[in-house]
């Protein structure tokens, strides 16, 4: 546990494990403890680098800019205050644009990288969703049915079959000592909406796998399958009985994903 001061924030990480270097980019409305499903086994594979992004967690201010440039740039200057010239990077929904810009704009610094439940852009409807989670958070919205209704976009039908398993995700939320506060979830939304990196996809040079749930409302197979096509020698794997949170609900499928493509000779460069 450990903090990086930056210009404009100071930046919480943790590192775990021991081998090649692992960054572990967390998505909308998480942090470094969102990996909590998959780490234990990651790390024992990897050295594991798991930042807070900015205004999230315990990464300070609350209310820093946030975009995914400067999420990427965060990124990079972790990885060199840690003295690596170049790691294996891991990215989740919008972590995972986060890692595309740092793919894009630092090709020397990512050796393989993996991207999960993400897309090259957002779209107007899951733009639609968040804008108006983040309207119905700032007028006061009943804590409980508003991570109820968001938990309902990220989770197989199947989770909510389990008894008890709803309830004990949003007492998990509530409960959480770190969290998310209101400006940073809609400087992020923001972020979100303004991203596009259509553009980039054509240019990046690492290695890459592309990790989707079967079950995925917000980057559907179909989409997920076009996104990995536009990244040049890209890999896909559909993860069945996986939605949106892929490493919280099929966690072993997601690790062994992980580490087969990251260890295979296959497409080194």
């Amino acid at each position: 546990m450990a903090k990086l001061v930056l210009n404009d924030v100071e930046l919480y990480y943790e590192e775990h494990g021991d081998g090649p270097p692992l960054l572990l980019i967390a998505g909308l409305a998480s942090d470094s403890q969102s990996w909590g499903s998959v780490r234990s086994p990651l790390a024992e594979r990897f050295r594991l680098i798991c930042p807070d992004n900015r205004g999230v967690g315990r990464s300070k201010p609350a209310a820093a800019p946030t975009s995914m440039d400067l999420m990427a740039d965060d990124c990079a200057e972790l990885v060199r205050s840690l003295g690596y010239e170049r790691v294996h990077v891991l990215g989740h929904s919008m972590g995972g644009c986060v890692a595309q810009r740092l793919a894009a704009r630092r090709p020397s610094l990512v050796d393989r990288l993996v991207l999960a439940g993400t897309g090259s852009t957002f779209s107007a409807r899951n733009n639609a969703l968040f804008s108006d989670a983040v309207e119905t958070l700032e007028r006061g919205a009943d804590p409980v049915l508003w991570f109820r209704n968001f938990f309902y976009w990220l989770f197989t039908p199947a989770f909510f079959e389990q008894p008890g398993m709803l309830d004990a995700a949003v007492n998990y939320a509530l409960t959480y000592p770190w969290p998310q506060e209101t400006v940073s979830f809609r400087n992020q939304v923001e972020a979100v909406r303004a991203f596009d990196g259509t553009a980039d996809l054509s240019g990046i040079i690492a290695p890459t796998l592309v990790l989707a749930g079967a079950e995925d409302i917000l980057f559907t197979p179909a989409e997920s399958r076009e996104f990995a096509r536009r990244i040049p020698g890209a890999t896909i794997e559909i993860v069945e009985g996986a939605a949106h949170s892929i490493h919280m609900e099929r966690g072993s499928e997601f690790v062994r994903a992980t580490i087969e493509f990251l260890t295979s000779r296959r497409g080194r460069r």
